[in-house]
């Protein structure tokens, strides 16, 4: 069992979560497809209960799989936009479908009466 790794597993699933598993990672991307390019301090307005530090290591890791681009702007004050990469472009319908399926299986919030 200590040899074991995502990478050596037969199952796509198991090797899909590896990568993209986690609270933040599909928001992000999701949130990536919406808006083409974001600036590190969009996303984190977008998402406002993430910290800087799970944010930044959230991007560093899609990154890191090539899901993600990272653009640096070497200026005063320093600018960093984030777009999808093509590979990453490939997980929208994936993330279209979750999205789907999260609107059709929400729970409806009663509405306050007055």
């Amino acid at each position: 069992m200590a040899n074991w790794s995502p990478d050596k597993c037969n199952c796509p699933i198991v090797y899909t979560l590896s990568i993209v598993g986690g609270k933040w990672k599909w928001v992000i991307l999701y949130k990536l497809s919406e808006h083409k390019v974001l600036r590190y301090g969009e996303l984190k307005k977008i998402l406002p209960p993430i910290t800087h530090k799970m944010l930044s290591q959230q991007l560093k890791e899609l990154e890191a799989k090539q899901l993600i681009y990272r653009e640096e702007y070497h200026q005063i004050p320093p600018k960093v936009e984030y777009s999808l990469t093509e590979k990453g472009k490939t997980l929208i319908p994936v993330l279209d479908r979750m999205s789907i399926w999260g609107n059709e299986n929400k729970p409806i919030s009663p509405v306050p009466t007055l």
